[in-house]
């Protein structure tokens, strides 16, 4: 064979096995992604095993939604993601979305340990085995500003007078960075922050003219907004630095109003600021003479900032979950609930002086010192409660059933509107029917979101526990199958577990009080 002619044989045969994907041209792996090996949907890149590698050739900033056709928060996000795609390409944006349907490629799927639709990761520059994980709010506008901070600054740059102050007219809340040195580690916490604070706006200067117009003489970070007291300074300990959680917890609280009526717009916040103690003033702001109330609420609220969260809950609207979990009517507003959210732990208003500045702030501090007493929920004992199989149980009658010395009792702990209750109800019905000639089992049933127990607190549904007899008060958490053979098996044996593989986590409580940003989100209250 001519020598000449085998170096073009060679490659016209590496072309023919589609050695660099489709094998229709010899433009090498450096080419441009064509429309036969990545197409788009909607200006979504859709990706495959064989195309992801070209993408991240391609795309230097490249998110990735892993999702399955069948998924309902994947339906949900699908035309936030188009969105957000759309912003992001008339911005002529460094950032590309695509997505991946995971039952389809099982391969890409176990490569990046994805367990759960949808899943988001972000790939920068062609870094394959490193993605950060998306774990921002799933709205278009907040989906392009996490790439846009990802792509470029995350903080303005600011030089002058006239370029802070435009800065700060144009946001509600903005945050400013004040370092004399910019190249300081301090600095680089406070754009890693910046990156992740989507709701916040961030400007950083080194300028001496700037640090006097704000009458700083040390490193700051300075948060101004348009409402309360306008301004709180974080000043920067010069021995320890810049703490991320720390200015974390600050900028969450302070940039908060100190009033913040609960909806499903600002819930997400209430519970991201990580303070225990929140103040809940039930009003009907259809009457006039509730919504003069809400003056002195706002009062007292400034001399317990970052201790207690003031909140408004608006018994006109649709928060009929809230009254719920605090165990009240419509009717019985105006009053004041205080609930420590990790505890759990609730406390009544007496209610026998008019609702001002001076006994709300009275209120508070008999709680934060001890001297109220907090209540529990409980449901009155039905008279029939243990007519039917399946005994029924509230807070009044619970420990004198339970703890029983005779009985052998197993409850289910569920929650009305939970799913997975409702799914093992035929199960539980069925294990009590078995039982119900055997004196010394009971099997019972509590909802635990209308009653509340001293002896502990149920975080998730349904639960499942059992107390044996004897009087020891022993408590034995059940948390295998739920079916009746193996329930069965469990009570037969006295109360010993069988060897089974652990059961999926159950829907946490109360999700309507949680946050509405995150699809498929277990955070507790």
């Amino acid at each position: 064979m001519d020598n000449q002619l085998l170096p073009m044989l060679l490659l016209l045969l590496l072309g023919a096995s589609g050695f660099w994907g489709q094998g229709q041209d010899s433009e090498g792996p450096s080419r441009g992604l064509s429309e036969e090996e990545v197409h788009k949907e909607d200006g979504v890149l859709v990706l495959s095993h064989h195309t992801l590698s070209l993408a991240l050739q391609e795309h230097p900033a490249l998110l990735v939604e892993f999702y399955a056709p069948w998924c309902g928060h994947c339906q949900a996000l699908a035309p936030e993601y188009i969105r957000a795609a759309a912003l992001l390409a008339a911005e002529s944006a460094m950032a590309t979305l695509a997505k991946v349907d995971g039952p389809a490629e099982p391969e890409l799927t176990k490569e990046f340990g994805v367990t759960e639709y949808p899943t988001l990761k972000f790939f920068r520059d062609g870094n394959r085995t490193h993605p950060e994980e998306y774990t921002g709010p799933r709205e278009a506008e907040s989906i392009a500003e996490w790439l846009r901070r990802r792509v470029g600054p995350s903080a303005t740059r600011l030089e002058d007078e006239q370029g802070a102050q435009a800065l700060i007219d144009a946001q509600d809340v903005v945050v400013i960075g004040f370092f004399q040195d910019l190249q300081d580690e301090d600095v680089a916490t406070f754009l890693a922050l910046a990156r992740d604070a989507l709701d916040m706006t961030f400007g950083l200067t080194d300028q001496p003219n700037l640090f006097e117009k704000f009458g700083l003489i040390k490193d700051t970070v300075v948060l101004l907004k348009k409402f309360d007291e306008g301004r709180a300074d974080f000043p920067v300990d010069k021995e320890l630095g810049l703490d991320l959680g720390d200015l974390s917890r600050f900028l969450v609280t302070h940039s908060m109003h100190l009033v913040t009526e609960f909806n499903s717009q600002t819930s997400p916040k209430i519970f991201a600021a990580r303070i225990l103690n929140h103040l809940l003033l039930f009003v009907n702001q259809t009457l006039a003479q509730h919504r003069e109330l809400l003056a002195g609420f706002g009062e007292a609220a400034p001399h317990f900032r970052g201790q207690v969260l003031f909140v408004v809950v608006d018994v006109a609207v649709d928060n009929d979950y809230v009254l719920q979990y605090f165990g009240l009517k419509t009717e019985e507003a105006p009053t004041l609930r205080l609930v420590n959210v990790e505890t759990t732990r609730k406390y009544s208003w007496a209610g026998n002086e008019p609702i001002t500045s001076a006994s709300v702030a009275a209120f508070c501090h008999a709680v934060l010192h001890g001297e109220v007493k907090p209540y529990l929920l409980s449901q009155e004992v039905p008279p029939d409660w243990d007519q039917q199989p399946v005994k029924i149980l509230v807070g009044k009658n619970f420990e004198q059933v339970a703890f029983d010395e005779t009985k052998n009792v197993f409850v289910k702990f569920y929650a009305p509107w939970c799913s997975h209750c409702k799914e093992m109800a035929p199960a539980w019905e069925a294990l009590a029917e078995k039982y119900k000639d055997h004196e010394d089992i009971i099997i019972a049933e509590l909802d635990a979101t209308a009653n509340e127990l001293e002896a502990f607190t149920v975080h998730g549904f349904p639960t499942l526990k059992f107390f044996p007899a004897g009087p020891d008060q022993k408590v034995i958490e059940y948390t295998s199958t739920r079916d009746l053979e193996t329930f069965s098996k469990f009570l037969d044996s006295g109360g010993e577990l069988p060897v089974e593989e652990p059961m999926e986590e159950p829907a946490a409580p109360f999700p309507e009080l949680m946050t509405n940003s995150t699809m498929g989100s277990k955070e507790e209250l």
